[in-house]
């Protein structure tokens, strides 16, 4: 009895360990965009021009004078972890993202985020040399602050109506992206955007 319950104890400390060391690795590859001159022409596009964009925090101020982004969020977690009788998936959805692009050296940032004045939920497309790099924003931040998650990617597209882009041109965009936040965790974020270029 005495055997087991150390050998139970040495198991999640292995577990532990391992998983805490996994969380420390390079989390994501830059990936090839996907080009399509097409994508303007999206009715999605269209329904986000008939509504006005949305105002997180009341003291906000709104950049666009229509929707920037259309994207749903899915969280996902076992409960069967948390409550051990029960045996379900679990999922949370969002929806309430905007988008804000602009030029950082020769990098196009672009932000997918719900930020509500204390903290915000969504992702950071890095855009660079035809290639792009998500990086997974942090909800448990102070106030003013920026913080990344590490995330294990399992799939990741993003298609732009162009390749190359200046500052004030338009840019039209389409996400989709899974990844596991963690073993237990996973985060399915897709959908379009539109905005300029700051």
């Amino acid at each position: 009895m005495i055997k087991a319950f150390l050998f139970f104890i040495t198991f999640i400390f292995g577990l532990c360990f391992l998983s805490c060391k996994k969380e420390n690795r390079a989390i994501s590859q830059p990936e090839k965009i996907t080009v399509d001159e097409n994508l303007s022409k999206n009715d999605t596009f269209k329904i986000l021009s008939k509504y006005p964009e949305l105002k997180l925090f009341n003291s906000e101020k709104v950049e666009s004078l229509t929707r920037t982004a259309h994207i749903v969020q899915e969280d996902g977690y076992y409960e069967s972890f948390f409550y051990p009788r029960r045996k379900q998936y679990r999922f949370f959805q969002f929806s309430d993202y905007k988008c804000k692009t602009e030029y950082k050296g020769d990098t196009i940032n672009i932000w997918l985020n719900n930020y509500n004045g204390y903290f915000g939920n969504g992702v950071l497309v890095k855009v660079f040399n035809d290639q792009f790099l998500i990086q997974d924003i942090d909800p448990k931040a102070l106030k003013g602050e920026i913080k990344f998650i590490n995330s294990y990617p399992v799939y990741q597209k993003l298609v732009l109506n162009k390749y190359t882009f200046q500052k004030s041109d338009s840019i039209y965009g389409f996400i989709d992206y899974e990844t596991k936040l963690d073993s237990l965790v996973t985060k399915n974020f897709r959908g379009y955007f539109k905005t300029k270029i700051k």
